[in-house]
């Protein structure tokens, strides 16, 4: 998505997917109080592997092609730029490619200023309604009409909206605070589609941008007066371009064209944005189908929100846990990150877990967590989970985030103790994991250390 370095920076939108499956149909007041406390995202990992971690997003319910084509015709910017297409005919333009006196289209057609007219020029070129050679401005291929395709009017669209999120580098909506959560500020309100209250939408951006820009306070208390009518044009500017709608409450939220476009950029940057009917079909599947196609990338994590909804917990947390319990690493990484998503209701099938060899940690800890009695795990107890959790991550193929895994386990001197002790880990990939990071780890003792481990591994 255009504008989208800092995507996560308005709301934390793995917080907002769990506020938001937790609200379900709760009322629009009880949504606007949780998602006021939604804080900005903490800093990332600085590994290139968890940089680019996708989002995961609610599945929603798109309008069909052809109501959402015959609406791309209706969009106050693309009538206009049908207008300024029309009125340019056979122009000289300047070296640019741009108008030479921008102020007279907009006397001529009643655009309120050459921002607006330059918005408009780009959509136009861009999409082929106007066509420049040699300096010369005249119609392009592109003639919209309603005898298009429904496929070939949304692809249209789709450049539209990638034309007008570009130009958040150029002051698209006049507040230079909302251009640059410009992308974020649509995703969260993509996630929450019923619509966001104004306040809510600046309270997010503002404590964004103080932890993303480390604003000085009286920075932030001037933009906190401004914000609100900043955001406000900001608003009336994506209205224009079809992106956003009031609801009959009055919140800002995206119209049927603005939630298509935007899921069109989640998917294109690999977040998780499914349609309601791509996911209702995981419902059915048994928990070895889920997982295996959890495993294989076939299922995203939207599915196992759908299949734990058509569960008991208590029967989904034991259909896992005896998957878990005799499988590989890998099996139990992807159980495991399933068993997250469960509370305390399923807390029988994970305390049956802890006489499980393979498994009693990992329901000791789940148990932990959930401030229910459970054992007390040891450093070497500490030290087999770190092993089985980079164990699964090279089952499924992720050895840069088993590589990131391990650094996040201890401070970088303390690495080399945590390598020597894996070595008497009873685990069967305990060799395959310290080979691992005797090949790949970038620190020298580390991997010296790791390669001496797998040594004494293997003499074992």
């Amino acid at each position: 998505m255009a504008k989208s370095g800092n995507m996560g920076n308005v709301f934390d939108l793995g917080e907002l997917r769990r506020l938001v499956d937790e609200l379900g149909s709760g009322s629009r007041e009880a949504r606007a109080t949780m998602l006021d406390a939604v804080s900005a995202a903490g800093k990332d990992c600085e590994c290139q592997s968890c940089g680019t971690e996708a989002l995961s997003f609610p599945p929603v319910v798109l309008a069909t092609d052809a109501v959402l084509a015959d609406a791309v015709l209706r969009v106050p910017l693309v009538l206009d730029a049908q207008r300024l297409a029309a009125w340019t005919g056979t122009r000289q333009v300047t070296p640019e490619g741009l108008l030479p006196d921008p102020f007279l289209p907009c006397a001529e057609l009643g655009l309120p200023n050459p921002a607006r007219l330059h918005l408009l020029w780009v959509v136009a070129v861009n999409t082929g309604m106007i066509r420049i050679v040699r300096g010369v401005a005249a119609a392009g291929p592109l003639a919209l009409s309603a005898e298009l395709p429904a496929a070939a009017l949304l692809g249209f669209w789709d450049g539209v909206v990638m034309d007008v999120l570009d130009r958040a580098d150029e002051s698209l909506t006049g507040s230079e605070v909302v251009d640059d959560h410009l992308a974020e500020m649509l995703a969260t309100m993509y996630a929450v589609s019923d619509g966001l209250s104004p306040a809510t939408l600046v309270k997010g951006i503002l404590q964004s941008h103080e932890v993303a820009c480390e604003t000085r306070p009286a920075q932030m208390r001037a933009l906190a007066v401004a914000l609100p009518a900043e955001l406000d044009g900001a608003l009336s500017l994506l209205g224009y371009c079809g992106l956003i709608e009031r609801s009959e409450a009055g919140w800002p939220r995206l119209t049927p064209l603005g939630m298509w476009a935007v899921r069109q950029d989640l998917l294109r940057e690999g977040h998780d944005a499914p349609t309601g009917a791509e996911v209702a079909v995981y419902a059915d599947l048994g928990a070895a189908e889920l997982v295996d196609a959890i495993m294989k990338r076939s299922a995203t994590p939207s599915a196992v929100t759908v299949w734990l909804e058509s569960r008991v917990p208590e029967a989904a947390a034991r259909e896992l846990v005896k998957i878990a319990a005799s499988g590989t690493a890998g099996q139990r990484g992807t159980v495991g990150t399933i068993l997250e998503e469960l509370g305390p209701e399923a807390e029988a099938p994970l305390r049956e877990a802890l006489t499980e060899p393979a498994m009693w940690r990992y329901a000791a800890s789940w148990l932990h967590i959930r401030d229910l009695p459970a054992p007390a795990l040891t450093p070497a107890d500490s030290t087999w989970i770190a092993v089985d959790t980079i164990a699964s991550l090279i089952h499924l193929g992720n050895a840069p985030e088993a590589m990131c895994e391990f650094g996040m386990l201890e401070p970088a001197e303390d690495l080399v103790r945590v390598v020597e002790e894996m070595a008497p880990v009873d685990h069967p990939d305990t060799i395959a994991v310290l080979d691992l990071l005797g090949a790949r780890h970038s620190d020298a003792a580390v991997a010296k250390a790791a390669r001496k481990a797998a040594m004494k591994a293997r003499s074992r």
